[in-house]
C-alpha cells in the first residue's frame, strides 16, 4: 500500500470515527430538545398536609453569598416550626460564622483537611437533632436564592410527585457579562435537555447541585454511601438502581450565582466532564443488568454519561469544519450540516427570556470562550485521580 493510500485511509478513519461519535450525541440532544418544548406540571395541586423539611446548605468558602441564602430561607411564608436550616461552614471566615450564629439556624463548623460537598452533607445529617422527625431534606448551594413561597411550593410538589427525589429549576441570578450570560445559557440548555425533555418522555431528570429534594429516610441511609466528590451523579446512580424516579418541576425556581471568571468557567466545565466520565466507567458494569431488569432510567443514564459534553462537542465540530476544507472539501459538508443541527437543537433548548440584547454579545463571544475552554479544560482540571476518594481529594465545591 502506497503512502497516499495509507494517508487517506487514516484521514477517513479519523473523520468517520469522530463524526459518528459526534452525530450520536447531536441526535440525542435534538430528541430531548424537541421533547422539552412540551410543558409538564402546569398546575401543582395544593398539598393536603404540610411536611417537615431539613434544609442543608453546604458552604465551602461561601462568605460572600451565604447570609443572603439564609435570609431567603428564613423569609419563607411556610410555618417556621416545620423547617430547620443547617449550614455547614467549611473554611469560612470567623466573622462570617459569628454573623451566621445570630440567625435561628444550626451552624456546624467541621474541620475537614480536604473538603467535599458529600462530606458536608454527611456531617450535617449526622448532627441533626435526634428528637426531631423530618419528612424530606432540601439541599441548597451557598449562593442560591429562593422566593418566599419556595417551601410551600416544594411541599405541594413533593406530595404531587409521589417519588423520593425531586429537582427544582436552577436559573442564573446574574448575567452581567459574557461569561455569566453564557453560563446562564448553558444552565437552561441543561434544564431543557436533561430535565424537562427527559421528564416529558417519561425518564428521570438529572440532578444538579442545588434545589434537590429527597425523602428524608432514603437520604439519611444513602448519603453515607457517597464516596467521591461527585455527589449529584452518585445520588442519581443510587436512586436509579432502586428504580426511584427523579421528578423535575420547571416552575419552582432556585436562583444561582454564575461565575464571571473564565478560569472558573473552565474549571466548572472540566469538573463536569470529569464527573460524567468517571461516573460512566464506574457504572458501566451495571448497564446489562439494568437492561435485563428493565431499569430503563438507569440504562439511559449510563448511555447519557457516555456522550460528549457540550464544550468538547462544539470544539470538535468547529475544528473539523475548519480543517477538512483544506484537506478535501466534500469531507467537511457533513460537519457543516451537523453543526447546523446542533445549533438548531441548542436554540430550541434556550428559553425566550435569554434571547435579548445580551444574547448577541454572548453569541459573538461564544466561539472564543468555547475554544479557550477546550484548550484549557484539562489544564485547569487535570484529571480525576485526585478526586476519586473523599479522603484524598482537594477542595472542589465549585
Amino acid at each position: 500500500m502506497e503512502f497516499h493510500e495509507i494517508y487517506w485511509l487514516l484521514v477517513n478513519a479519523f473523520d468517520i470515527t469522530l463524526f459518528v461519535v459526534s452525530a450520536i450525541t447531536v441526535v440525542y440532544i435534538l430528541i430531548f430538545s424537541i421533547a422539552s418544548l412540551f410543558k409538564k406540571h402546569f398546575d401543582i395541586p395544593k398539598a393536603k398536609q404540610q411536611n417537615r423539611f431539613a434544609i442543608i446548605i453546604p458552604s465551602y468558602r461561601g462568605d460572600e453569598y451565604i447570609e443572603s441564602t439564609v435570609k431567603a430561607i428564613l423569609a419563607q411564608n411556610y410555618p417556621q416550626r416545620l423547617f430547620d436550616i443547617t449550614v455547614v461552614s467549611d473554611h469560612m471566615d470567623e466573622m462570617t460564622n459569628i454573623r451566621l450564629a445570630q440567625y435561628p439556624i444550626t451552624l456546624l463548623v467541621p474541620n475537614f483537611k480536604y473538603s467535599t460537598k458529600a462530606k458536608s452533607m454527611q456531617f450535617a445529617m449526622a448532627n441533626l437533632p435526634e428528637f426531631k422527625i423530618y419528612d424530606a431534606v432540601v439541599i441548597l448551594a451557598h449562593n442560591s436564592l429562593v422566593e418566599s413561597d419556595f417551601l410551600e411550593r416544594v411541599n405541594d410538589a413533593y406530595e404531587t410527585a409521589g417519588t423520593k427525589a425531586l429537582q427544582m429549576h436552577r436559573v442564573s441570578r446574574n448575567r452581567s457579562d459574557s461569561i455569566s450570560n453564557l453560563g446562564a445559557i448553558f444552565e437552561e440548555i441543561n434544564n431543557s435537555i436533561f430535565r424537562q425533555g427527559h421528564i416529558n418522555l417519561g425518564l428521570s431528570a438529572a440532578l444538579c447541585n442545588t434545589g434537590m429534594v429527597f425523602d428524608f429516610s432514603w437520604f439519611e441511609e444513602n448519603v453515607k454511601k457517597l464516596k467521591t466528590a461527585w455527589d449529584n451523579k452518585e445520588l442519581e446512580a443510587l436512586l436509579l438502581k432502586e428504580k426511584i424516579h427523579i421528578d423535575y418541576f420547571n416552575d419552582i425556581y432556585v436562583y444561582d450565582e454564575k461565575t464571571h471568571d473564565l478560569k472558573d468557567f473552565n474549571k466548572q466545565r472540566g469538573k463536569s466532564m470529569d464527573t460524567q466520565y468517571y461516573t460512566f466507567f464506574k457504572n458501566l458494569k451495571h448497564l446489562i443488568p439494568a437492561l435485563l431488569s428493565r431499569r430503563w432510567d438507569f440504562a439511559e443514564k449510563i448511555f447519557q454519561w457516555l456522550l460528549l459534553p457540550k464544550v468538547p462537542l462544539m470544539a470538535i465540530i468547529a475544528f473539523m469544519s475548519i480543517l477538512l476544507p483544506f484537506i478535501y472539501l466534500t469531507l467537511a459538508i457533513k460537519w457543516w450540516v451537523l453543526g447546523a443541527v446542533v445549533l438548531f437543537a441548542f436554540a430550541l433548548a434556550v428559553p425566550d427570556y435569554l434571547v435579548d440584547e445580551k444574547w448577541n454579545k454572548s453569541f459573538a463571544m461564544a466561539p472564543v470562550i468555547m475554544i479557550m475552554s477546550a484548550f484549557n479544560i484539562f489544564k485547569v482540571h487535570p484529571g480525576r485521580k485526585k478526586y476519586v476518594n473523599v479522603n484524598k481529594e482537594k477542595n472542589i465545591y465549585k
